[in-house]
């Protein structure tokens, strides 16, 4: 019953749209301003740091919580994949948004919070010094990602996770696409651009 259960649960939870619920609050929404994303950056762009820094800290929680509950509760590496990949699902194809929804990168930290726990912190650090000396969060996401996947896999974490890791790194790169082009023509928004 769990193995039915608990990825359903953890795609609810992934679904909750924290950034357009902050937005409805303030009156707004989310998805029709700044760059449109229903994210903590776009919640930065346009109501600054503290709401920003409440998104992505529930968002992050909705990744964290769940993986982190069955990993210690189960000894099954498979359902804790599955969990972690469905809440990654809810955030980024929410089922309260019509299937739309941000890009996943704060409910992928916090599933990678619970079960790589070094590799991320070393990640973030990459990510803080790269958004400060370029400007761009995404290309600091990008680049602090791709340094996760080589540290997992060099790591002694079971393949599974390995695999988990190589995945989650391709849906990251996968929802980044347009962002990517952006860069590339040199049009990407800076997360301090209003």
């Amino acid at each position: 019953m769990e193995k039915i259960f608990l990825p359903i649960l953890s795609y609810l939870i992934g679904s909750i749209p924290t950034a357009y619920i902050i937005g409805k609050i303030k009156g707004i929404d989310i998805r029709n301003y700044g760059s449109g994303n229903v994210g903590a950056t776009n919640i930065y762009r346009i109501f600054g740091w503290k709401l920003a820094f409440i998104t992505f800290f529930i968002d992050m929680s909705k990744g964290f919580l769940p993986v982190y509950f069955i990993s210690k509760n189960y000894q099954n590496p498979y359902l804790t994949i599955m969990c972690g990949v469905l809440v990654i699902f809810g955030h980024i194809f929410s089922i309260f948004l019509r299937f739309r929804g941000g890009k996943g990168v704060a409910t992928s930290t916090g599933v990678f919070l619970a079960i790589a726990t070094h590799q991320l912190l070393i990640s973030i650090i990459v990510f803080l010094i790269i958004a400060k000396i370029s400007g761009f969060v995404s290309l600091a996401t990008l680049t602090s990602t791709l340094i996760f996947m080589i540290l997992s896999i060099l790591s002694s974490l079971n393949i599974e996770f390995k695999y988990f890791v190589l995945v989650t790194t391709i849906i990251i790169f996968f929802t980044h696409i347009p962002n990517i082009k952006r860069l590339i023509k040199g049009q990407e928004l800076k997360y301090n651009n209003k």
